[in-house]
């Protein structure tokens, strides 16, 4: 096997992905997730559930082959592809794990063509889980590889965050692939920190009074407070919010709403950070890098256009 080509990327923790990739397998293979997860009685029939290899390729068949990049990216989701066909071949009970070994370190920028690893083991279960291995690296480098774009154009002093708008079932995976990308993590959901937006603000009575409310409420949570002008932005901060969510402005009511920020925080004596949300866009990261604000979130990382893998049998 070849040796992995760069290891200068330190990967993140991957969360735990075995019932994503379980539910994945058993929507291609038509069965049930806790079919794939009953590592007790093992199911020599489900590989049986791919019609096409089961029907023409010989059960002892044994598959070398390379996962190969189809375009320049970022690669990410290197451990679940491995994930994959090991939970798919001790779901099946095959003696013989199927084997995958990384060439490049998750993270790593590659050009087209570049094989990111290597995989052996029993044919049936290397071609029953080629599409859901492949799927989710796919999905998850196509956001990594976004993620990289957006914060190498927005420089050092301006960070690019996430949402909360992910494909269902796949939000822990798409906030990995944003760090793995360089970018940074928004909250993961409604459980983890508070975001007052205009309909929370009506309910409440005014932002100060949502502000509040929040504090008393969740008192070790960071407190988020989105504004739609310069004076509500300068009102979420004199009330105590922790960030100032800036909503559709423009650069120059984003630099004035910045200012205007940092000014109370100042008075004070305490930090205050600023975020640019709605309608940002990749050309807008230059002009609004310069206004000062701290971060922009968008939800252009977690949906971004999967990056084409392909699977390609060797001799062996």
């Amino acid at each position: 096997m070849t040796e992995i080509l760069d290891d200068s990327v330190r990967p993140l923790r991957m969360p735990d992905a075995t019932d994503l990739i379980a539910r994945t397998l058993a929507e291609d293979l038509g069965v049930t997730s806790s079919r794939l997860l009953d590592r007790v009685a093992h199911d020599v029939d489900l590989l049986m559930r791919d019609a096409t290899t089961s029907a023409v390729v010989p059960p002892g068949a044994w598959f070398s082959g390379v996962v190969r990049a189809r375009e320049a990216c970022t690669v990410c989701g290197l451990p679940v592809v491995a994930q994959t066909w090991l939970l798919l071949g001790e779901a099946a009970g095959f003696e013989d794990p199927v084997e995958f070994h990384p060439l490049v370190a998750e993270g790593s920028r590659v050009e087209a063509g570049t094989a990111v690893g290597e995989v052996e083991g029993p044919a049936w279960t290397v071609l029953a889980g080629e599409r859901s291995a492949l799927d989710l690296l796919m999905i998850l480098s196509g956001i990594a590889t976004v993620t990289a774009k957006w914060q190498a154009e927005a420089g050092p002093d301006l960070k690019v965050v996430d949402t909360r708008k992910t494909l269902p079932g796949l939000r822990e995976l798409s906030k990995y692939a944003v760090m793995v990308g360089g970018g940074t993590n928004h909250r993961k959901g409604l459980w983890d920190m508070v975001l007052v937006k205009d309909n929370h603000i009506r309910h409440a009575g005014g932002i100060s009074a949502a502000v509040i409310a929040a504090r008393d409420a969740f008192l070790g949570l960071e407190i988020e407070v989105e504004a739609d002008t310069v004076e509500q932005a300068r009102e979420a901060a004199a009330a105590g919010a922790d960030f100032v969510l800036l909503d559709n402005m423009d650069d120059e009511m984003t630099a004035q709403a910045v200012k205007a920020v940092r000014e109370i925080a100042e008075r004070g004596g305490r930090a205050v950070s600023t975020e640019a949300s709605g309608g940002i866009t990749f050309d807008r990261l230059s002009g609004l890098a310069l206004t000062g604000v701290d971060r922009v979130s968008t939800s252009a990382l977690t949906l971004a256009q999967p990056v084409d893998f392909g699977l390609d049998e060797v001799d062996g």
